[in-house]
Parts: C-alpha cells; sequence; structure tokens
C-alpha cells in the first residue's frame, strides 16, 4: 500500500499528515515550543516521595513535576544512579561501560523511599507527555531507539522483533546483534532490519553510541534540571519509525525542512532521497492534497463510511465508547450477512479513527449484536488484522456476550482533537445577517481602498470555492474580469477551503495579508 507523508510547515509548528492509500491514518502537531517530547532525556531532581502512591515526583523544569512510579524505575536503578553520581563527580570518565561494575538489582514489590531519596539528581526518560493537569511521565529504563534497533544501557539482553516471521533470519539477527553489541549495553532488532548487512547494523550501533557520549558530555557539567538529549523532530521520528519501500513520496512547503528531510533520508536511506519533494503551489499543502477535507469528515462525533453506516464517538473520564449504527444498510434480504458486512466495514473505520485521532486507555466498542457465532469470531481476527498497523501497544478483547468489544492502548501523547464545526458563515453566531446580495459590493469597496493604498505589486483575493467560482463566473461578464478593466490590474482570485462562505483576504505579491482595518 501507498503512503505519502505530507508535512505543513507554519510558524507556530509543524503538522503531518500521513496517508495509506490515498486515507488519512495519521495526524501530528509540534509545536515550535514544545520542551517536553517522548523519548527525551533529562537529568531531573527528585522533588517529593509519595510513599502512598509508590512513587517519587521530580523536577524537570516542567511547570508541573514528572511522576516517576516504582514499576518505571527499572531493575538496574542503582547501577543508573551510581553511573550518574560517578560521571556528575568526575569519578567516571568514559561513557563506555566495559569496567562498570553492577549493583544490586532493586525488587519487583519494593518501596520507592527505599531506593531514592529526596533532591537525588536522577537520569530520566519521559514516557508520556504532559496530558490535561497531568505532568510527564517518567521511566529510568533507558532506550536510544534507532531506524534497525534500540540500544539500551545497562543491560545485556537482546531481543529481536515478533514480527519478523522467518526463524532463520531471527537466529542470524540475534546472532548479529551479538557480535557488535558494547558490553553492558542490550539490543533489541526492530522490523526494519530484516534483510540488513552487518554494516548497515553496525553503523547504526556507532551513532546511537554517539548519542550515549553526548549524555555523558553534558552530564558532566550540568545543574539539573536541564536536557541532555532530545528527541527527532516530528518529521524525522515519522520517517525513522515507518519509512519503508512502500513510501511513495514526502512532500513538504517549506526549503529548509525539505533540505533537512533530504539530508536525513540521505543518511538512511539514500535509494529513497528522490521521494522527498518541494511544494510551491497557491493552494495551502493540506488543501492541494486533500487532507484538509479528510479532517473535516474525520474529525468529530459521528464519522460516516462509505456505504452509509456510520460511528457515533464519545468520550467520557474513563474511557472512549464507540457505537454502531447500520444507517439506511440494513434490508430484509439476509440480514445476518449484511450485518456482518457492515461490522466490517466499522470495525476497518475503527482502527483508523483510533490510530489518527490517537485515542488511549480503555475503548469500548458497540456493535450491531450477530447472532452467528463465526460471524463473531471472525469479526474478532479482522479486528486484530486492522490494528495491526497501529505502533502503539494495545489488546483486544473478543466480543462479550453483550456484542461489546474492549480495546486498550497505550496513551503516550494528548489525544488529536480537532474541532470540525464551524461559525455559522452568514450570522458568525448572532442569528441575524448583513444583506448577502452586497457582499461583492463590499469586496469591490475594499478592493478599491486596497488599490489605493497601494497600487503597484500582485494583488491576491482568497475566498471560499464557492464564492471563487461566483466571482469567475461567465467569461466577460465575470466580476473579475469587470475588475481587470476598472483597475487596470489583473486580480487573481484563490479558492481556501477553510474560510466561511462569506470570508475574503487580499494578500500581496509576498503572501502577506493586507489588512482593511
Amino acid at each position: 500500500m501507498d503512503k505519502e507523508l505530507i508535512i505543513n510547515a507554519t510558524e507556530t509548528g509543524v503538522e503531518l499528515a500521513l496517508l495509506e492509500g490515498g486515507k488519512l491514518v495519521e495526524l501530528h502537531h509540534q509545536k515550535t515550543n514544545n520542551n517536553f517530547t517522548v523519548g527525551d532525556i533529562l537529568i531531573g531532581k527528585i522533588r517529593k516521595m509519595m510513599p502512598g502512591l509508590n512513587a517519587a515526583f521530580v523536577d524537570i523544569g516542567h511547570r508541573k513535576d514528572a511522576f516517576l512510579h516504582y514499576t518505571d524505575l527499572g531493575p538496574k536503578l542503582r547501577s543508573l544512579v551510581k553511573w550518574t553520581n560517578g560521571v556528575m563527580n568526575g569519578s567516571i570518565n568514559t561513557h563506555k561501560l566495559d569496567h562498570f561494575k553492577y549493583e544490586e538489582e532493586i525488587i519487583k514489590t519494593g518501596k520507592v523511599d527505599q531506593v531514592l531519596n529526596k533532591r537525588w539528581p536522577i537520569l530520566v526518560q519521559i514516557l508520556k507527555e504532559p496530558i490535561s493537569t497531568k505532568g510527564p511521565r517518567l521511566s529510568c529504563e533507558l532506550t536510544l531507539p534507532g531506524r534497525y534497533m534500540v540500544l539500551s544501557p545497562f543491560s545485556d539482553a537482546v531481543s529481536v522483533s515478533k514480527k519478523i516471521g522467518s526463524a532463520e533470519e531471527r537466529k542470524r539477527l540475534h546472532t548479529l546483534a551479538e557480535s557488535i553489541k558494547p558490553k553492558n549495553f542490550g539490543l533489541i532488532i526492530r522490523t526494519a532490519a530484516e534483510g540488513k548487512k552487518v554494516q548497515e547494523l553496525h553503523e547504526e550501533v556507532t551513532r546511537l553510541m554517539g548519542q550515549w557520549e553526548e549524555i555523558y558530555r553534558q552530564l558532566k557539567a550540568v545543574t539539573p534540571p536541564a536536557k541532555l538529549l532530545s528527541e527527532l523532530d516530528k518529521p524525522a521520528s515519522v520517517l525513522r519509525d515507518l519509512l519503508s519501500d512502500g513510501f511513495s513520496r514526502i512532500v513538504v512547503n517549506d526549503k529548509d525542512l525539505h533540505a533537512d528531510i533530504r539530508a536525513y533520508l540521505q543518511n538512511i536511506s539514500p535509494d529513497q532521497v528522490g521521494i522527498a519533494q518541494y511544494y510551491n503551489g497557491a493552494k495551502p499543502i493540506f488543501d492541494a492534497y486533500g487532507v484538509t477535507k479528510q479532517v473535516k469528515a474525520s474529525f468529530g462525533k459521528t464519522a460516516t463510511m462509505n456505504s452509509g453506516a456510520y460511528l457515533v464517538i464519545e468520550k467520557t473520564e474513563a474511557m472512549h465508547v464507540i457505537d454502531v449504527n447500520s444507517g439506511h444498510k440494513i434490508t430484509t434480504a439476509d440480514v445476518e450477512q449484511t450485518i456482518f458486512g457492515v461490522n466490517l466495514e466499522a470495525a476497518e473505520e475503527i482502527a483508523r479513527q483510533i490510530r489518527l485521532r490517537d485515542i488511549g486507555g480503555l475503548i469500548v466498542i458497540d456493535f450491531i449484536d450477530m447472532k452467528n457465532l463465526e460471524h463473531r469470531r471472525l469479526l474478532a481476527k479482522k479486528m486484530e488484522d486492522f490494528m495491526r498497523k497501529d505502533r502503539s501497544q494495545h489488546t483486544i478483547l473478543p466480543l462479550s456476550k453483550f456484542g461489546l468489544m474492549q480495546i486498550t492502548r497505550e496513551r503516550a501523547r494528548p489525544e488529536v482533537v480537532v474541532d470540525t464545526a464551524e461559525v455559522c458563515p452568514t450570522c458568525g453566531g448572532t442569528g441575524k445577517v448583513n444583506a448577502t446580495i452586497l457582499l461583492t459590493d463590499d469586496i469591490e469597496r475594499d478592493l478599491e481602498f486596497v488599490m489605493q493604498s497601494r497600487p503597484k505589486g500582485p494583488l491576491y483575493l482568497r475566498v471560499h470555492p464557492y464564492l471563487e467560482a461566483y466571482l469567475k463566473k461567465g467569461l466577460w461578464k465575470s466580476r473579475q474580469v469587470q475588475w481587470f478593466f476598472k483597475f487596470n490590474k489583473w486580480i487573481r482570485i484563490m479558492p481556501h477551503a477553510d474560510y466561511q462562505l462569506t470570508d475574503y483576504r487580499f494578500y500581496d505579491g509576498n503572501d502577506d495579508e493586507i489588512r482593511l482595518n
């Protein structure tokens, strides 16, 4: 299935839309001021011990203290603390762990106040971004992810992704990993490593060890709290995790970001550099590639499918609830088979919606009731197949006797919420409107003002697509042509799908809005 990554760079951040077979499946937004991202490694300071929660609160520089539970400390906590203190006080003078002596492991059923002390500096990694009123969640089991593998300090374990089906290939990769891994470091071989040669894997180990060395260098002269290693920016992290032969193109509307992506591709997959394209069209990039329309159709309380069946998605404090409705799909002929077909279509759309909205926690799905036991079994199996592309950890339970399916999904980031409801384009929410027959007169009056204040240079008028069609209607009688003869200047009229029906704005040749007030 062809994959496309459409990247919209704005002043406030970067928006990424991942399309599979033309369908929007993931939407990411990285703000320019986002200082706490999953995967970042920081040195924090323990601020408060909470024995009742068996957890500690850690100051990492966020406005809310981060949460560190005992179960996220990892068995090698004492070794991590020893290495951290040794680097900071100068007694350890190398990033390598060849001669590092492990401390005794902590037990799974221990208490946090038995292994940590208030005011200790501690090396942590962000496990979950700040969500709602909660601060970030931390882990002391550090990992450095690459495209082909994940490097784990203070570990000797080597494991290979279970998604690699061939037992022979898994054995080959396990043997290679054992031969190239540094002492006292563990390796997790990812699915993307399948078929790769030892040179490619060794190069990535060297690069990941370079990141660990950078952490060591910063740790020697740092004052907690401070960030030591940032996770890749969003475009690079998405490419690292998803890039495969199935990618057909990556389109970006920013020259600098385009150059960065090409450089990153040159480093990790030189054969695919050509799929990175720079977009400089007149339309917004999300409009040009149909992303805006899919966002409007996919978010909100209901999601309609091609057959006319639809989903109702509700969020409560404890869970998400999804109800499957057949619409007008059900007919009297072979009702059971029709219901099964609707449920299958709904399962595929639900898997897409969960991934697109990045829904986490408990999800309860109320499918249309089926009496056929084989249909119930097949639906559960198909749901697992549809969810297989989801990178977040999840567990799917079979249908209950009430026809409910339960899914739990890892929550690492705030849920993607897009408000698709629009203010009434005519009344602006007041309930009253100006005479719309005067809209073109208003535009022409403002146009005269613009022409008087800046008669030179290109001029663009951006409007809703319906209004664009009206202003261009007719060859010689169109408003656009009339304005040309009146002002002796061609006014380019550009459609913008995000505008309200009566919205219009003027732009100069530098694509800067001309303020009318």
